[in-house]
């Protein structure tokens, strides 16, 4: 379940499908110490193995004055690889990713100066893959793999692992199923010219898309036209997706032609990822490390733009995202939960006490008669509790962020 949460309008070329050709990587470019833009990698050899997994550190730089990801690897052996992302002083790259085929196998977002170091794991085979960090003088980076991955544990835990993904599967399926109907409902207020009936459907769809929003986030051209913020898009470029049309629906509290427009985009752009979420589930490409990257992703999204009231600056919807993006988490971990506490019983236990008490704070959130079943998330409530749900959403992180590792190395 990779993500791309930063929102950040990808300058790559459209490319959706897993089954795409990846840009060509020569080997001689992955062992090279040299590189555009001033920056070294370090070492040309395999990454060495701790704990099951082979590490790499990126660090995100100035170097020679620009901005770069610098990795002290550009080769790994098959297997699980952990990306230890840390930011000294570049203030331009706030994410690091790893792609295949133009699909974003793991990526941490939020990576800024002065916060401590981030990690993602994931299983990688053979062949020829690139660390993208939008925002850096040189933003791709070869990044080869050698060898072929171990067969997934065949003992008890990679059973509950396996069971685990294809729960999910069918989680993710019956929410972009509920999201194909929400979206169908929103245009059909739209189209109808009803403010208060297209503002109720419009939050109505935002909390399918928010529980799933890694998945949606993986396809890196799907998710900025669905979901990208007035103060990402590029100059020149079109802005598309839910944000605008909620500008229209609770600010101008008006519907134009423009409005009934991006509504019908809204569909059209769900039902491709309908198709597309529909396409991993039949080539079972979750793995678990990428549900665990994922549950730790969408607390990601809660700190960047929730918390901060980003997300929904005109509907004030942010708690409602906040709470789909906590439960969307939560269901990750759950389907991974009986593998886990074979693995590791007492940080299971952790992360499971740490989701009873954030979801027991967000009861005190709920109003039945608000929109979306939560109050507003206005300047007053941001001004007095947005340091309370930050504290809390990062003592659940912490843990969380450690089973990715854990479910890899098996």
């Amino acid at each position: 379940m990779p993500t791309l949460s930063s929102r950040t309008f990808r300058s790559a070329a459209p490319a959706v499908l897993a089954g795409m050709a990846v840009l060509a990587l020569s080997l001689t470019a992955c062992g090279s110490a040299a590189v555009s833009g001033g920056a070294d990698i370090s070492n040309g050899d395999a990454a060495p193995v701790s704990n099951g997994a082979a590490q790499i550190a990126v660090s995100v730089e100035k170097v020679e004055g620009e901005d770069q990801c610098v990795p002290d690897f550009a080769s790994a052996p098959a297997g699980p690889v952990t990306f230890n992302v840390s930011n000294k002083n570049a203030s331009s790259v706030s994410e690091v990713e790893l792609l295949s085929d133009k699909r974003i196998l793991g990526e941490r977002e939020n990576v800024i100066p002065g916060l401590k170091a981030v990690s993602f794991t994931v299983t990688l085979t053979g062949g020829n893959y690139q660390l993208y960090c939008p925002g850096a003088t040189t933003e791709y980076k070869p990044f080869t793999v050698t060898g072929a991955a171990a067969d997934s544990a065949s003992n008890g835990i990679g059973d509950l692992l396996k069971e685990g993904t294809d729960g999910y599967a069918n989680y993710v399926s019956g929410q972009v199923d509920s999201l194909v109907v929400a979206v169908a409902a929103l245009r059909k207020a739209v189209d109808s010219g009803d403010v208060p009936a297209s503002q109720r459907a419009y939050a109505d769809a935002r909390s399918f898309f928010e529980r799933i929003e890694p998945v949606a986030e993986s396809f890196p051209d799907l998710d900025p036209a669905l979901d990208l913020r007035v103060a990402d898009v590029e100059p020149g470029s079109k802005w598309t997706g839910f944000h605008p049309l909620e500008r229209d629906l609770f600010e101008a509290k008006a519907i134009t032609a423009g409005s009934k427009a991006l509504a019908a985009g809204i569909v059209k752009n769900v039902g491709t990822l309908k198709t597309l979420s529909a396409e991993l589930e039949s080539d079972a490409a979750y793995q678990p490390e990428e549900l665990a990257n994922g549950a730790s992703g969408l607390l990601e999204e809660v700190q960047s733009s929730k918390i901060t009231g980003e997300e929904e600056a005109y509907s004030k919807l942010d708690l409602l995202d906040f709470a789909a993006n906590i439960e969307g988490s939560q269901q990750a971990f759950e389907y991974l939960k009986p593998a886990l506490v074979e693995i590791d019983a007492t940080l299971t236990q952790q992360i499971s006490s740490k989701f009873d008490t954030v979801n027991a704070a967000l009861e005190g959130y709920k109003d039945p008669a608000a929109l979306g079943g939560y109050k507003a998330y206005t300047d007053e409530l941001k001004a007095t509790d947005a340091a309370k749900l930050t504290a809390l959403i990062q003592s659940l992180q912490a843990p969380l962020a450690r089973i990715a590792e854990k479910v890899a190395t098996v």
